[in-house]
């Protein structure tokens, strides 16, 4: 097991809508992927955030506060189905910006787990918001997508200046 580096923004990888997962994943990405989150010390952490162009994800709401959850999500489908708060985001892939992102506060997923089981659930709270935003990131979309424009250019001027 070991960390894989962080795709950061601007790279265009991150504004790519990531292909479908048709064959069985390798545990041994799945495991560097959680590595990788724990290390940087996030909750969740999709495909294309370490430069792998598939639906999938991983994540663990519970712990950084001693509950561990750990989770696999493969060719998620997500319905929303609670009411619309706003909270603020952090992504690993760019550091240092959190923006507040108006999201549904539970959503229903359908998902292969690691093995290729289907799996279904409904998910509140912060396991709800970690869910969609990985999930931005299978279609291409950062934390900052979902602000106004005003604001995304206020955003992206610092974070164009660090990466030049």
């Amino acid at each position: 097991m070991s960390v894989l580096p962080i795709v950061q923004w601007p790279d265009p990888r991150l504004s790519t809508v990531c292909a479908p997962v048709d064959a069985p994943t390798s545990e041994t990405l799945l495991n560097d992927m959680f590595d990788t989150m724990y290390a940087a010390k996030g909750r969740g952490l999709a495909g294309p955030q370490v430069g792998v162009l598939a639906r999938l994800f991983v994540m663990d709401a519970g712990w950084k506060e001693g509950t561990p959850t750990p989770l696999v999500m493969i060719n998620p489908e997500i319905e929303p189905c609670g009411e619309p708060t706003s909270l603020e985001e952090m992504c690993l892939s760019v550091p240092d910006v959190g923006v507040p992102v108006l999201r549904p506060s539970s959503v229903f997923v359908r998902w292969r787990d690691q093995h290729g089981a289907p799996q279904a659930a409904q998910f509140d709270g912060a396991e709800a918001r970690i869910i969609q935003h990985e999930f931005d990131h299978l279609d291409g979309k950062l934390h900052f997508d979902r602000v106004s424009p005003n604001l995304r250019t206020d955003l992206e001027t610092p974070c164009l200046k660090a990466h030049t």
